[in-house]
């Protein structure tokens, strides 16, 4: 944050405190301006009064002599400059709240607006006078003009797309007509870059052309352009209304997708050709397609591409730089990610710039996070990719198809870097070589061979079916053959299914991919042959005498060893690596078990990943620390979107109950998951498989073909045509892989620009500072992105920080008590944090510090687990409190060292409550006010009437007299019986001889209400009706 740091110091200054109504902005703008000269009324914001007093004082101070950056009251305030001033450890904020808080929209808590502004075009002149010293720039003179927002206009026969870059300076503009024969598209840039008056001018000239037929009106503003899609007449353009950021790498920002539009190349008038009711198919296509819901997991950038790994991206820039060229960006996309390849074929087919206007996105998850160690910022990104290719729901898309590729295929790649420059530019400048940036990459992806699951009937789990024995493995080996070409050599896969089943199922499938890696295998070099392990996870984790994560942490280690992680740097000597091959995971259905060995591979990479950027000693990382719990909330999060994509519900099981954890809590979590799973698989898959099969270009409509709806199976829309391969040479059995993806990777060492590149500005090649520091543009810092990303300073309880004896490294195990889970709220909002007393946590602090790494999970709760003997004097005086004050019935507050403060500390009541339990089991003592309650008890009188009489017995109790006159006689003679009450409780007395068998003349009565129902053919139980 080198950028935005001075702000902070600038906000704790005393006499800008005073300004209670002032915000940051004001002070930003101030500054920023008393350099430059006075500001104008239009600069201003609308609470004038602060800012004129902050911008008086400052010009005061300017004239005086001061420097301009030194704030009223400065002087007031003496410090030593070889002194530093540390502030305390707290929570609580420098100033009192405001006590009536502004209500905030979820649009100021970011940066930027969610909904894109449009361009402000002024009022058309009556005559438009061209400047004649306006000199037009091509796109391409001065590198490419990136276009950030954009705005859609229209008139009775054109789109006009006005595109501007990040800081409203230089416009483009796409002119889309609306008025081409059906099938047509005519889309047409002219390349030029205009300024604000320039654009405005032109835009004025449009409209004055159009006046007769309505003038130039705004239709939308919009944040880019996802392609055109056409069903059965015209054109369809996708806008992307909305967006959030969701991360940022290398000064480059990630955005989700929270809203889009489907505006219609057509004209409006009635006597339009493009008629609703000439396709009534169209409207039907309309509605599949609105069954995807592209504001969900759905993602895109402006500069950094998302398609590709992070090695990817680096070593390709650092190639560029050796041969002395740079590449479009179009050539870089890896298109196998593009969910929208299909939507953007119309404009590659036409715009020369297609990227400058269109945006690749891609589906899957990103999220990203700060690990704080004591004062060192590290961000940790997942990123996962879904494969467009066979893409589907889950009991439809299983297996492999004839091109190899596979259901379920999804590439996670975790990025850590830490923070300390932004850029992929280490100082000189290096270009691209920051040693500070590391990235690991897996994959999961179903079984590649032939096999489907019938889900036409209601059972959760179907029986698998191979539907072609291929003793030659084809599927099996283009699969590979293609994580050779992304990954390189060597590929390490984890097989999950199940290997024992009373009825086969998932065995059957161990057993045919054995043979695929084995018969694979035996052409492949030594040094690159497909590493293979099979276990059953499954029945692994209900065994007792298994453990389930150290068997994955074992694997782990190998995955590490065998494939390493990307390093960036200049060179091997400056600790530069690189990631060769690729762990390959799978269970039957790539979703729980999966997302487990995926969580405990990346929890082994990130320890690598930290020690290779001298965060830690060591290369691993315990669990029960903040480090890993929060990795593991990232992690649970991926694999819920993941499943929700596939398997339509979130995961089955998760870490904890791999774990052992919590078991009660996750046990009924998975049961509810489960149901919603079945569910969904049972009614919901098929549409979603059309709206895939629809927005992929899957299917296409063409004249005299089925409609979607109408196809008995999607199995076409996703093989090959064997009239389309037939007459191919078939690819070798023995030779099934590419020898050139088997090679490692090597990084080029050049880091400095020659040849035609020689000279050229950092911008030109990495235009990363306009993105990510916006000059000109006043930020606050509560709606700046990486102030409120989620971080592991919110796993700190409130109360061990106040006196700063809480350690905050995120790297120490936390035992129950300490842990504080961000995302463990009450309705208020707030924080469920468990507070602590100072020298118990000390205690807690030096046990666990040299106790052993990984600790050991038990039935109990860990607390539980504490001895008596190691107990510190403050737990004996509070047990000992707790129990005079328990034995005196009284409620006096229990008082520690610090004088009368009340004790909070739940650990030690909880302890207390087990040691008094045990104490009174094993020495049986009853109380003097239990021995009261006992006897009271036994004397309670026994012959008390059933049925109140006006008669009162003889002697009677106290407590009966009490309930007597408790009854007011108003209350008695309230109590009346209607006749149709009289009749009801007549009609149930009467009973026959045979109470069991039911006559006609029964029939009529309440009691067989339920049984006339179900005369009728309703259930008893509310399920389907009966057919009688």
């Amino acid at each position: 944050m080198e950028g935005k740091v001075s702000c902070n110091l600038l906000t704790a200054d005393p006499e800008v405190q005073g300004h209670q109504d002032a915000t940051l902005s004001d002070v930003f703008l101030v500054k920023s301006r008393s350099r430059s000269g006075p500001v104008s009324a239009s600069e201003k914001p609308a609470h004038t009064d602060h800012y004129d007093e902050l911008e008086s004082a400052m010009q005061k101070k300017s004239e005086s002599g001061d420097e301009v950056d030194q704030v009223p009251g400065a002087s007031r305030v003496r410090r030593n400059p070889e002194t530093p001033c540390f502030p305390q450890l707290s929570n609580n904020s420098l100033t009192p709240p405001d006590p009536a808080p502004k209500p905030s929209t979820s649009q100021d808590e970011n940066e930027e607006p969610a909904v894109a502004k449009f361009f402000n075009r002024s009022g058309s002149p009556s005559a438009m006078l061209r400047n004649k010293g306006a000199a037009y720039k091509k796109v391409g003179e001065d590198g490419v003009c990136r276009m950030h927002k954009f705005s859609l206009y229209e008139t009775a026969t054109r789109y006009y797309m006005v595109g501007g870059d990040i800081m409203d300076q230089r416009f483009r503009i796409l002119k889309i007509d609306r008025t081409t024969e059906s099938g047509d598209l005519s889309i047409a840039d002219d390349d030029i870059i205009y300024t604000k008056k320039e654009m405005n001018q032109l835009l004025n000239a449009v409209d004055d052309g159009n006046k007769p037929s309505g003038g130039l009106k705004l239709r939308c503003s919009t944040w880019g352009l996802l392609g055109f899609i056409r069903f059965t007449d015209a054109y369809y353009m996708l806008l992307i209304t909305k967006r959030s950021q969701v991360a940022m790498i290398g000064g480059h920002y990630i955005y989700q997708i929270d809203g889009t539009e489907l505006v219609s190349l057509t004209t409006t008038s009635s006597s339009s050709r493009f008629r609703a009711d000439h396709h009534p198919e169209e409207a039907r296509f309309v509605a599949i397609l609105n069954n995807l819901d592209l504001s969900r997991s759905f993602y895109f950038s402006y500069s950094y591409d998302i398609t590709r790994s992070l090695q990817h991206n680096i070593l390709r820039e650092r190639l560029g730089l050796q041969q002395g060229q740079v590449d479009p960006p179009k050539r870089h996309h890896n298109e196998m990610f593009i969910w929208n390849h299909h939507l953007l074929k119309p404009a590659v087919e036409t715009l020369k710039n297609t990227y400058d206007w269109c945006l690749p996105v891609v589906h899957g998850f990103v999220d990203q996070a700060t690990l704080s160690i004591y004062g060192r910022t590290v961000y940790i990104t997942i990123i996962a990719r879904r494969s467009r290719f066979f893409a589907g729901a889950r009991f439809l898309k299983r297996g492999a198809n004839d091109l190899g590729y596979v259901a379920n295929d999804v590439e996670t790649e975790q990025i850590v870097s830490e923070m300390l420059t932004t850029s992929f530019h280490s100082p000189g400048p290096e270009l691209y070589a920051n040693p500070n940036y590391t990235s690991y990459v897996q994959h999961r992806g179903s079984i590649p061979l032939y096999w489907t699951q019938d889900s036409t009937g209601v059972t959760p789990k179907p029986d698998i079916e191979l539907n072609l024995n291929d003793p030659f493995y084809g599927a099996a080996a283009l699969h590979f053959d293609n994580l050779f070409e992304r990954y390189g050599a060597p590929v390490l896969v984890l097989n999950l299914v199940k290997s024992r089943e009373r009825t086969p199922r998932e065995s059957i499938l161990l057993k045919e991919y054995t043979n695929a890696i084995t018969y694979l295998n035996q052409f492949l070099p030594e040094s690159s042959k497909i590493i293979y392990e099979a276990w059953d996870m499954s029945r692994a984790s209900k065994s007792r005498d298994q453990d389930v994560i150290g068997t994955l942490e074992s694997i782990a280690e190998n995955v590490m060893i065998k494939t390493s992680f990307f390093h960036n740097g200049s060179d091997q000597e400056g600790g530069m690596k690189l990631q060769n091959g690729v762990a390959r995971t799978n269970c039957i259905d790539c979703l729980d078990r999966t997302n487990a060995a995926q969580f405990v591979i990346g929890k082994r990479a990130l320890g690598y990943q930290l020690h290779a950027l001298g965060v830690i000693s060591d290369t691993s990382i315990d669990y029960d620390t903040d480090a890993v719990n929060l990795f593991t909330h990232m992690y649970h999060d991926h694999g819920d979107t993941i499943a929700i994509q596939y398997g339509g519900s979130h995961l089955v099981n998760t870490m904890e109950t791999y774990r052992k954890i919590n078991q009660w809590t996750s046990h009924s979590r998975d049961m509810v998951e489960s149901f919603k799973r079945y569910y969904n698989n049972s009614f919901l898959d098929g549409q979603r498989q059309e709206a895939y099969n629809l927005f992929l270009g899957n299917y296409i409509f063409a004249q005299g073909q089925p409609m979607l709806w109408d196809l008995s199976t999607d199995y076409y829309l996703h093989h090959a045509d064997p009239r389309t391969w037939s007459a191919k040479k078939r690819r070798s059995y023995i030779d099934w892989f590419t020898p050139e993806f088997l090679a490692p990777r090597t990084m080029p060492s050049v880091t400095q620009p020659h040849g035609a590149l020689a000279g050229k500005p950092l911008d030109f090649f990495d235009d990363y500072w306009l993105e990510y520091y916006k000059p000109l543009a006043v930020s606050s810092f509560l709606k700046i992105f990486s102030f409120r990303m989620n971080s592991t300073l919110r796993y700190i309880p409130f109360k061990s920080t106040q006196e700063g004896k809480y350690d905050l490294s995120p790297f120490r195990i936390r035992i129950g008590s300490e842990q504080d889970v961000p995302d463990k709220q009450d309705r208020s909002g707030r924080l469920n944090a468990i507070r602590h007393d100072d020298d118990h946590s000390d205690d807690a602090s030096s046990q666990v510090s040299h106790g052993a790494a990984l600790p050991v999970h038990t039935a109990l709760p860990s607390w539980l687990q504490t001895q008596d003997k190691e107990q510190s004097p403050l737990h004996q005086s509070t047990r000992k409190g707790l129990h005079n004050a328990v034995t005196d019935k009284t409620q006096a507050p229990v008082t520690s060292r610090k004088g009368n403060k009340e004790s909070k500390d739940k650990s030690a009541i909880t302890q207390w409550t087990l040691n008094q339990f045990v104490s009174n089991s094993l020495n049986p003592a009853v109380t003097e006010s239990e021995a009261n309650e006992y006897e009271r008890y036994i004397n309670h009188p026994l012959n008390l009437p059933l049925v109140i009489s006006t008669d009162t017995p003889p002697n009677p109790n106290l407590e009966f007299l009490i309930h007597i006159n408790s009854v007011s006689d108003e209350a008695v003679s309230n109590i009346n019986s209607t006749p149709e009450d009289i009749a009801d409780y007549a009609e149930f007395l009467e009973v026959g001889d045979d109470p069991l068998t039911v006559t006609e003349a029964d029939t009529p009565k309440k009691r067989y209400k339920a049984y006339r129902q179900w005369l009728k053919g309703k259930s008893l139980f509310k399920q389907q009706r009966v057919d009688t």
